[in-house]
């Protein structure tokens, strides 16, 4: 008798532990993010879906944090001119497809004076994938900026948005960077590895995340370096013509005191 009710008690322990491993199972497999060739897909039908309600206010990754007030300096070279790249994290958002979106001034310079200005669009799901939602692109001709062809917007004209940053990059992941047919905008990554090291002007850095970045619509690969708590540090083209570039310094919410920063400054 006491052995039949303990044969029952331990048939019933085993139902509820083996249904209890499959709701775990069950809630693991739904609480794992998907990776990010499958949210924004290299091949096939591109339709990423974006559900306003599925994003946060705050892009705070940690392979490319954007906190508004944020500066990062980089000194490089293209080609065999030398140039500065400025991104400034401004305390503006903007709203694309419903988003609200984080805006990053890209502003790059030669001998100090700005040759090209982008404003990036970009937005952190709840997942922590960052998504590139967007540039409005200018560049210097003819001593006037002009707005780039390149430049696009979500939802507009086709336009759809990518992952410029997956929550959890694994090596081997490849995905859409951006989409903006017919063929303008198209670059893609892949997760190299998250074991490399690099020393730049801004510090030494280990354990970094490397990418390789292109576009089938140009000749060339480049590579990038991102520090965990930083974000990029650097990055080179490693096949096409000669670019590369290396950050500096990073200042947070001080007053600018170069004539470019102040500009930068008073455009927010």
């Amino acid at each position: 008798m006491i052995r039949r009710r303990g044969t029952q008690l331990a048939a019933g322990a085993t139902a509820t532990a083996g249904l209890a491993l499959l709701m775990a199972a069950g809630l693991t497999a739904a609480s794992t993010p998907p990776p990010p060739g499958e949210l924004a897909p290299i091949h096939g039908t591109y339709a990423p879906k974006i559900d306003p309600a599925n994003f946060v206010a705050t892009v705070d990754n940690r392979y490319q944090p954007y906190k508004p007030g944020t500066t990062f300096h980089f000194e490089g070279v293209r080609g065999t001119t030398p140039q500065t790249d400025d991104e400034v994290v401004l305390h503006r958002t903007k709203r694309i497809l419903g988003v609200k979106c984080t805006v990053v001034r890209d502003t790059v310079s030669e001998q100090g004076r700005a040759v090209e200005r982008t404003d990036d669009w970009y937005a952190q799901d709840r997942q922590g994938n960052v998504w590139y939602m967007g540039e409005d692109s200018f560049e210097l001709k003819n001593g006037r900026f002009v707005k780039a062809s390149d430049s696009w917007k979500s939802g507009v004209n086709g336009a759809k948005p990518g992952i410029i940053m997956p929550a959890h990059p694994q090596p081997g992941d490849a995905y859409r960077q951006e989409y903006y047919p017919p063929g303008k905008a198209l670059d893609e990554a892949r997760v190299l590895r998250l074991s490399g090291s690099l020393t730049v002007p801004y510090g030494t850095f280990k354990g970094l995340l490397v990418t390789s970045e292109r576009s089938p619509l140009e000749p060339q690969t480049e590579q990038k370096y991102y520090a965990s708590g930083v974000g990029e540090i650097a990055e080179r083209v490693v096949k096409g013509h000669h670019e590369e570039f290396k950050l500096f310094r990073v200042t947070h919410g001080r007053t600018p005191t170069s004539p470019l920063a102040r500009l930068l400054a008073l455009e927010r």
